[in-house]
C-alpha cells in the first residue's frame, strides 16, 4: 500500500483530503498547533515548517507521494518546497503541489490553460509560480502540479464566510467584472484521489469547465442558501471584464470528475 504525507493535514484542504484517502492507502498528515484529536491519531504527525526541517519526517516515513496544502510565511514556504524538490529528485517519491489560478493574474483577457505561461502581479501568485518553476525544472514523472481555483461547498471558509455575512445583514463584496470558474471540496479530493491512484503526472487544472462572473456565482450561492435578495457591495477593479480562471485542456480528467458551476453552487447547501 502506497504511504502518502500530506502537509497540512489539519487545514481545511488536507483534512478532507486525508478523509478521502485514509480508507485506501496508508497516510500520514502534519499539524501544527497542539489539538488533542490530532494527537491521538499515530497517522498525524507535529510539524512547524517555519521551525523545523522536513528531513527527519521525510527520513522516517519514506512516503511515495508527498501533498503540500500549507498555507503561511511565504518565505518558509518556499524553502520547504526547495527541500521537499530535493527529496523527490533522490528518492521514489512524487510531490502534488497544489497550486493556484493566482499564477496567471497577469493575463486578464482570457482563461488560462496549463501549458500556458504563468505571470502574476501578486505576491501570492509570484510565491506560487517559484515552487512551479523549480519543479518544472525535474523530470515530469516527479511531480504534478494542480492549479485551484476558489474553492466552494458546504463547510468551506469561503461559504462560512458567506453564511456568517448574510446571516447579520452585512454586505458582502463582489466583483462584477470579474470572471472566473470555480471548484467544490468533494469533488476536489475526488480528483486528487484519482490523480494519486492513476499515477499521473503534469499539470492539471482542477475548476469548472465553464465559467461566471464573481458576482452571479455569489447571488446563486446565497440563493441556495435561502438568500433570494443579498446585500452586496459591488467593487470594480477593472472597465472590462477581467478573467481569472484555469480551464482544463490538454489533461482532461474523466468525465465523472469533471464539474460545472452549477455543481458548485449545489455543494454549498449540502453538507
Amino acid at each position: 500500500m502506497s504511504r502518502i504525507l500530506i502537509l497540512g493535514g489539519s487545514g481545511f484542504i488536507g483534512n478532507a483530503l486525508y478523509k478521502e484517502l485514509a480508507p485506501f492507502f496508508d497516510v500520514h498528515a502534519t499539524f501544527k498547533t497542539d489539538h488533542a484529536a490530532f494527537e491521538k491519531n499515530k497517522h498525524f504527525h507535529q510539524f512547524d515548517y517555519e521551525l523545523e526541517s522536513l528531513d527527519i519526517l521525510l527520513d522516517n516515513l519514506k512516503p511515495k507521494f508527498i501533498v503540500t496544502a500549507l498555507r503561511g510565511n511565504v518565505t518558509s514556504l518556499v524553502r520547504m518546497h526547495f527541500e521537499i524538490a530535493d527529496y523527490i529528485e533522490k528518492n521514489d517519491c512524487k510531490l502534488i503541489f497544489l497550486s493556484s489560478a493566482n499564477v496567471f493574474d497577469r493575463f486578464t483577457n482570457y482563461p488560462s490553460y496549463e501549458y500556458d505561461k504563468t505571470l502574476s502581479e501578486s505576491i501570492y501568485g509570484r510565491f506560487k509560480i517559484k515552487i512551479e518553476n523549480e519543479l518544472l525544472r525535474k523530470p515530469v514523472a516527479k511531480y504534478v502540479i494542480c492549479r485551484i481555483p476558489m474553492i466552494y461547498g458546504a463547510g468551506s471558509p469561503r461559504v462560512n464566510e458567506i453564511k456568517a455575512q448574510l446571516q447579520l445583514n452585512e454586505a458582502i463584496d463582489v466583483f462584477p467584472n470579474v470572471v472566473i470558474n470555480a471548484t467544490h471540496i468533494n469533488k476536489l479530493v475526488q480528483q486528487l484521489h484519482y490523480i494519486i491512484n492513476r499515477r499521473r503526472r503534469g499539470i492539471f487544472h482542477l475548476g469548472s469547465n465553464n465559467l461566471i462572473h464573481h458576482i452571479d456565482l455569489i447571488k446563486d450561492i446565497c440563493e441556495q442558501l435561502g438568500y433570494p435578495n443579498p446585500l452586496l457591495k459591488q467593487v470594480y477593479d477593472s472597465n472590462e471584464d477581467r478573467h481569472l480562471a484555469v480551464l482544463p485542456r490538454d489533461n482532461i480528467l474523466p468525465k465523472h470528475l469533471q464539474l460545472n458551476i452549477e455543481g458548485v453552487v449545489n455543494s454549498c447547501g449540502v453538507l
